[in-house]
């Protein structure tokens, strides 16, 4: 299934100018914890985001797909000033003290909105005034890597009911976006499975086939087998024991849309949290 946007539908807007074009970034976020402890991972975000104004310019907009928005339909938050979203329980007190108040971009969310339309229909993306506004799965990665707030952020949310193969015909949608300043951060885990976390595990220990499944899905990564991605279930039971529900698997195959033909990967954060939480994360410029 391919459902490419035509790249002259870009041409309707107004509120984004063209630009150099942006990476694609897919984040394993972990933990939320990773957003305030001083680990390998926060300590990496925030390199991440040192490089934009040096090596890639200042994005004018971030599009976030988290694993921890699910709808039906597909939406866009399109308020002016997106909430800060606490969606975990039983952690310190200090990580439900953290805000981030980036602006939304109301304008910019509606001329996306009509550029980008439902996977297999010609509807448009849904919008989200008031909500939604910003989950643990975007503002805890974004806020080690841009810390002044200062860049319009929104997300756009997945349905969960419906094939993988739609979540990857949306990211290629959103290719010609990366044109227009738009960086695109998905946020989620290439393995991922809470029921058999081992809080005392290294983070060079994994279970047999979590190791097998990110190094499959790495492989599909690096040798540019993009359209592989959504048969990642085809892989049968280390796809099962990877992801017993797979919303943290789906922000990949969004930002694996977004990518060009020819670009290949650069990964870090290849290590595991607990020993089921594949951190492996990837950049695309």
């Amino acid at each position: 299934m391919t459902e490419i946007a035509n790249p002259d539908a870009f041409d309707l807007l107004k509120s984004l100018k063209l630009s150099v074009k942006m990476p694609a970034i897919f984040l394993g976020h972990g933990s939320p914890m990773n957003a305030i402890e001083d680990n390998e991972y926060r300590r990496s975000w925030q390199a991440l985001g040192a490089e934009f104004g040096m090596k890639w310019p200042k994005p004018q907009l971030i599009l976030c797909i988290s694993a921890h928005w699910l709808t039906e339909g597909w939406w866009l938050t399109a308020m002016a000033r997106p909430k800060t979203i606490h969606d975990f329980g039983g952690f310190p007190k200090a990580l439900f003290d953290q805000q981030y108040p980036a602006p939304g971009w109301p304008e910019a969310a509606q001329e996306i909105s009509q550029c980008v339309h439902q996977p297999g229909s010609t509807q448009p993306l849904l919008l989200d005034f008031q909500e939604w506004g910003l989950d643990h799965g975007a503002w805890s990665v974004l806020k080690p890597m841009f810390p002044q707030a200062d860049i319009a952020v929104m997300q756009l949310s997945m349905d969960y009911s419906r094939p993988a193969a739609e979540h990857y015909a949306l990211g290629q949608q959103l290719k010609g976006l990366r044109e227009r300043g738009v960086l695109i951060v998905g946020s989620g885990n290439i393995v991922h499975n809470l029921r058999t976390l081992q809080m005392s595990a290294a983070s060079d220990q994994a279970f047999d086939w979590a190791l097998e499944f990110d190094h499959t899905i790495a492989d599909h990564l690096q040798h540019g087998r993009l359209d592989a991605l959504k048969d990642f279930q085809k892989l049968g039971s280390i796809a099962q024991q990877s992801h017993p529900t797979h919303e943290h698997f789906l922000p990949l195959l969004y930002v694996a849309g977004a990518v060009g033909a020819g670009e290949t990967p650069r990964f870090f954060n290849t290590s595991f949290q607990a020993a089921s939480i594949s951190m492996r994360s990837a950049v695309w410029a």
